[in-house]
């Protein structure tokens, strides 16, 4: 049977199955529910098959869904239906004469993901031509084409995406783009627009990596405003690097332009997700305007000249260390043969005394090990302390200020260099490609606002919605 007449391939069962059934109702159907609590108006939407069989769930005129107990409805009337479209309509974008020519690569992720409701999750459903519709100010921004790359989540992102999109940035250079946008997963967007920054140096154009924390066709979605922005910074920005552009504060207010290898996700959920870490970013950005914040940024030029490296190796790993940690999780790391560890020490790059001989038997196993801090601000300093300096004369290369992400993708790009010696991988590693190493953090590159302390809530009071 189809989803519009059989509640139970919906996600129905139990209680609600029968509530549904004794009241007359199917999925679809625009709804007044009487209950114990208030009169609500909506859609009876199916369920997520995880869910539990005591409600039903409307969605509201609002656009948010509600969940109606089972027990608490008094009566219920329909007031029509509305069966569900799950596609959006495609139209190829008009050309404006004198317009920016911007080319969008989708990759998948939120900003081209919609629910399914039969599970709960979000799955890929927009192609980058529907998204262009359903966001028509794209239109007055440039003439934008677009082009699929992959349609996967950001979590499987590997080297095959991050080689691929490189070669296509190079393209798209060479066929006189004014910019590029890449439609990307939130949850591993700051890796890729990492590893990028490595591969693709000395652009002439600006490279915008943008994503959505909240699927196009939830209510409260950033996804609109983050393209619109992010479009604008690939047709009329003079900042020619690799950039992510996502919400700013939590309001719709504008989006903030992070250089792709300072920037971090510091929350799993909230629409102002990204932060730049140990530094301020590169500009913020709304419908109208664009505001450089600093000034040491590449500008945009009239050349199609760009250095591209899409090397990827990898066989590193990234080791999160603890206390009580021991050796053997170093050792069976280079057992199966990895080539680089990146160390995300504690304090300035700290390990315990029962990690050293590890880390010692690795780097004798020509094994390139780098130390970052897990504290993201600040930098990896070794010859502080005894466990240190031993690191330090093993050959161990403290990352500076690097994240450690970041250092993990650089020793990923370096290693690929399979000609490299060991000396030039340190190099590498320690020269900095594109903001990743900076001499010093700004007096207001670490900024941590806690709650309930008299001034910052002062502050916050002025712009608390």
């Amino acid at each position: 049977m189809s989803l519009r007449n059989d509640a139970a391939t919906a996600g129905y069962r139990g209680e609600a199955l029968l509530a549904i059934e004794r009241l007359g109702l199917q999925v679809f159907d625009l709804v007044e529910v009487t209950t114990s609590r208030g009169t609500f108006v909506g859609l009876v939407v199916p369920r997520s098959q995880a869910a539990d069989d005591r409600h039903i769930v409307l969605r509201l005129p609002s656009g948010h869904n509600a969940g109606i107990a089972v027990a608490s409805i008094l009566r219920a009337a329909k007031l029509g239906s509305r069966p569900p479209v799950y596609t959006a309509p495609t139209a190829a974008f008009p050309e404006r004469a004198g317009k920016p020519n911007v080319l969008l690569l989708g990759t998948g992720g939120n900003i081209a993901s919609r629910v399914d409701f039969h599970t709960g999750q979000v799955v890929p459903a927009f192609s980058p031509e529907e998204l262009c519709c359903l966001v028509p100010e794209l239109a007055d921004i440039c003439t934008l084409s677009t082009r699929t790359l992959y349609n996967v989540f950001s979590q499987d992102m590997g080297p095959r995406e991050y080689v691929g999109m490189a070669r296509a940035i190079g393209e798209a250079i060479a066929e006189g783009r004014d910019g590029i946008v890449i439609g990307h997963g939130t949850d591993t967007l700051h890796h890729t627009a990492a590893v990028l920054s490595f591969m693709v140096r000395f652009s002439p154009i600006p490279i915008v990596l943008v994503g959505s924390q909240r699927s196009v066709d939830r209510p409260g979605s950033d996804a609109a405003l983050n393209l619109i922005c992010a479009t604008k910074t690939a047709a009329a920005s003079d900042i020619a690097e690799v950039l992510v552009c996502m919400f700013g504060p939590t309001s719709d207010e504008y989006c903030l332009l992070h250089r792709g290898t300072r920037v971090r996700k510091m929350h799993a959920s909230y629409r102002s997700a990204f932060r730049t870490v140990g530094d301020i970013p590169v500009g913020m950005v709304d419908p109208d305007t664009i505001v450089p914040l600093r000034e040491d940024y590449a500008r945009r030029r009239r050349d199609r000249d760009v250095i591209l490296d899409p090397v990827f190796d990898d066989r590193v790993t990234l080791l999160y260390h603890y206390p009580a940690m021991k050796a053997d999780v170093v050792d069976a790391v280079v057992d199966r043969g990895y080539r680089g560890i990146v160390v995300a020490g504690t304090g300035a790059g700290a390990v315990n005394r029962e990690v050293l001989p590890g880390l010692e038997r690795a780097v004798r196993r020509g094994v390139h090990v780098v130390m970052a801090v897990q504290t993201l601000w600040g930098y990896a300093e070794l010859r502080g302390s005894d466990t240190g300096r031993r690191l330090f004369e093993l050959g161990v290369v403290p990352a500076a200020n690097m994240l450690p992400e970041v250092a993990y993708m650089k020793l990923c790009w370096a290693l690929g260099h399979a000609e490299a010696t060991r000396d030039e991988i340190a190099e590498m590693m320690l020269a900095p490609v594109a903001g990743e190493i900076t001499p010093r953090e700004p007096h207001d590159g670490y900024l941590v606002y806690q709650g309930g302390i008299p001034e910052v809530e002062a502050f916050l009071s002025k712009y608390r919605r």
